[in-house]
């Protein structure tokens, strides 16, 4: 455990739960997790005890990617999480593989509707499926032709690395097949109710399109997705759908509107433990941002480009996956500071975009 997570407080500790069974975690609240194939090897997911219609179930929240052992952990997560009850809505946060890669399946099995924003779904649409998988996809985040020629511009030339980027064009396709053909649109202040209880929608910005979180005031728990992690920095990328995109901004803004959550608050992260200290946490995602944005306008003495500051913003070796989210978030520490006005950009002779302090 590193120094700022000993800043927070983890009520299960180490206790995490098996594959497909669930832990409870407040009154109606479970928790369990999948497998994921990345550095990052688990995504958790929450099944809120519900009754819709007269039918007594679960609300799920998130879903895993599509693939065959997640299916297998669910299928076990059926049979020994839910009590015999059926699932009766599946919420998902935001449009990213790990997050709705399995919504097709599950609202298909259960004849249960999605919930989510409108831009992330239009987007999961946009990206998933045969359609897009068949060719070099453009606008398709950290993978193929797009994104090769945007990481590119921003230093990121290496033969071999272009090749392997471009040979990923499906990648968001072969973990999301499909999205439901219809969903209903959750937004911002809205309150759902799950279980008899008053959830409340709170949207954030900069990680994703149009990210949920949800907020329970009665249990006092937050479902904070990927907007508040208690060991990692949330991903805040700029990629080749919006390149001129200013993403940290937003995800820093967005992170006052949990300025008035109370400080005892249970933190559910789709990554990581369950964590009291929320205020700590967001404080620390603050100077942990503007420290890297002193680092990058220091390196910009001379002029840098995305890819030549990667060493100054991670200190480890980089696989490919997550090269191309490293890539994105050099681009918006740059964007960050270049749309305020430190730094200048040039596009030089050889294609690639320059930043210099000014």
């Amino acid at each position: 455990m590193n120094l700022q997570e000993q800043e927070l407080q983890y009520p299960w500790d180490q206790t995490l739960p098996e594959p497909g069974h669930a832990l409870a975690v407040a009154d109606g609240v479970r928790w369990i997790r999948m497998p994921l194939p990345f550095a990052l090897d688990h995504i958790n997911l929450w099944l809120l005890r519900d009754r819709i219609g007269g039918r007594d179930g679960w609300t799920v929240v998130d879903c895993g990617i599509d693939r065959s052992e997640v299916r297998e952990t669910w299928e076990t997560a059926f049979d020994q999480a839910l009590d015999g009850l059926p699932v009766l809505r599946v919420i998902v946060t935001h449009m990213h593989p790990d997050h709705v890669g399995l919504a097709h399946w599950l609202c298909e099995r259960w004849q249960a509707p999605l919930w989510m924003s409108m831009t992330d779904y239009a987007l999961a649409r946009l990206w998933a499926g045969a359609a897009v998988a068949d060719t070099a996809q453009e606008g398709s985040g950290p993978a193929g032709d797009s994104a090769a020629r945007h990481f590119a511009r921003h230093g990121l030339t290496d033969p071999d690395a272009q090749t392997l980027i471009r040979k990923r064009h499906d990648y968001y396709a072969r973990l999301v097949p499909d999205v439901p053909k219809r969903f209903h649109r959750l937004m911002h202040g809205q309150d759902v109710q799950i279980g008899g209880r008053p959830w409340r929608v709170i949207v954030g910005y900069g990680h994703a399109p149009e990210h949920v979180s949800l907020w329970s005031p009665t249990l006092g728990v937050l479902i904070s997705g990927d907007m508040v992690l208690p060991r990692i920095s949330t991903n805040v990328s700029v990629f080749d759908l919006e390149p001129e995109a200013n993403p940290l901004p937003l995800y820093l803004d967005s992170l006052k509107a949990y300025d008035s959550l109370p400080a005892d608050a249970l933190v559910l992260p789709s990554h990581g433990r369950p964590f009291r200290g929320l205020h700590r946490r967001i404080a620390q995602q603050q100077t942990h941002h503007a420290e890297r944005l002193v680092e990058v306008l220091t390196a910009c003495a001379q002029p840098q480009s995305a890819h030549d500051l990667l060493p100054v913003l991670f200190h480890r070796q980089l696989d490919l996956h997550q090269l191309g989210f490293a890539m994105g978030e050099s681009i918006a520490h740059l964007h960050a500071l270049y749309f305020r006005g430190d730094l200048t950009r040039t596009l030089d002779a050889d294609g690639v975009y320059r930043f210099q302090r000014v």
